[in-house]
């Protein structure tokens, strides 16, 4: 299925030879744009950290009260804040080396918002080789059907999600972070991640730290609400900067061989980024720029987006990119006529 968006169009259009990723790779390259840095990532994990303390001496000073459940709510953002730091050191953006970028990624995905780093980066590193393609994206192949083909073939209370898929996103979104959570905890027993006992060490540190806080500082309904409210929040959050990403753009075939450059490209949309929406969306509102460079450091890719759009004109690439509101009617509209495939 093609994007509805505008096509990005070069008043001069340069024949480019060779590789066409690789002329790209290497304009990118020269600009710096693949340098690390890690003053930002200093100070935007600095900021982070002193948000999550906030949060929590918030919590444990107003104590057994229902104005608690704002501090629930609170951490939900700053547990995605935490989430796209741990994302970005799992695509290696922050640190040159792979260990200290896993080190970092311990911290703030297991112990901190308890997400296994070992399993997603696993997870997520198939995404990226495989973007909306059907039996190879993992993201592709969840709750929620891409195609029609899928939507069709749903069995049971799968058949029903698919139906109402568009209707049900946001709803299933506040599952998410319990998801998330469920299958960091199955992974650490049954998937062949590195480092499986400091993985497992560092969740448990976290749930019971969680949970010995809720129930010992609220009383019982205090602590499911508090809980429900943290956990739902930091689902929705997450799942609706990831909806503009992918959804209602071109989805590939099982064992499609399309060209890097274009796969990458033609199944990525970006929204088009401010202050607050970079922020907001963690640098994934540059996702185009992002699964071509994935190791590009976050604060980068809205200076690589006008160079990618360039060169995707050159070469006659679609280049999908709309504003916020826009990238949600595009993908919810996706999911609503995928669902309706369903009899």
């Amino acid at each position: 299925m093609r994007h509805a968006c505008p096509v990005v169009i070069a008043s001069d259009v340069v024949p480019v030879r060779g590789s066409e990723f690789s002329v790209l790779l290497r304009r990118v390259r020269e600009a710096g744009l693949l340098n690390r840095r890690l003053r930002y990532y200093g100070w935007k994990t600095a900021f982070t950290a002193a948000a999550l303390i906030a949060g929590w001496a918030a919590f444990f000073v107003i104590g057994d009260s229902w104005w608690t459940l704002l501090t629930g709510a609170f951490l939900a953002l700053v547990f995605s804040q935490i989430a796209f730091l741990g994302h970005d050191a799992g695509h290696k953006q922050i640190f040159a080396g792979r260990r200290a970028n896993y080190l970092y990624g311990l911290i703030a995905g297991n112990l901190a918002i308890g997400l296994s780093i070992g399993w997603w980066t696993s997870n997520h590193a198939r995404h990226h080789a495989h973007p909306n393609t059907e039996g190879m994206d993992p993201d592709a192949m969840g709750v929620l059907a891409f195609s029609g083909e899928r939507a069709q073939a749903g069995k049971g209370w799968r058949r029903f999600i698919f139906r109402y898929q568009g209707w049900l996103f946001f709803p299933l979104l506040l599952l998410e972070g319990g998801s998330l959570h469920w299958k960091s905890v199955v992974a650490v027993f049954r998937w062949p991640i590195a480092n499986r006992v400091w993985e497992g060490a560092l969740l448990a540190a976290h749930f019971i730290g969680v949970l010995s806080a809720a129930f010992l500082v609220l009383s019982p309904g205090k602590a499911l609400a508090f809980i429900a409210i943290q956990q739902g929040l930091f689902g929705l959050y997450m799942g609706s900067t990831f909806a503009p990403n992918h959804k209602g753009m071109e989805v590939l075939p099982e064992g499609d061989n399309t060209d890097f450059l274009r796969r990458q490209v033609l199944t990525s949309r970006n929204v088009r980024g401010s202050f607050l929406v970079d922020l907001g969306m963690g640098g994934l509102n540059y996702q185009i720029e992002h699964h071509l460079f994935p190791s590009m450091p976050r604060a980068n890719l809205r200076l690589a987006q006008p160079m990618v759009a360039e060169f995707c004109a050159e070469i006659d690439v679609p280049y999908c990119e709309t504003g916020l509101f826009e990238s949600y009617r595009q993908a919810l509209t996706h999911l609503n006529q995928v669902g309706g495939h369903v009899k």
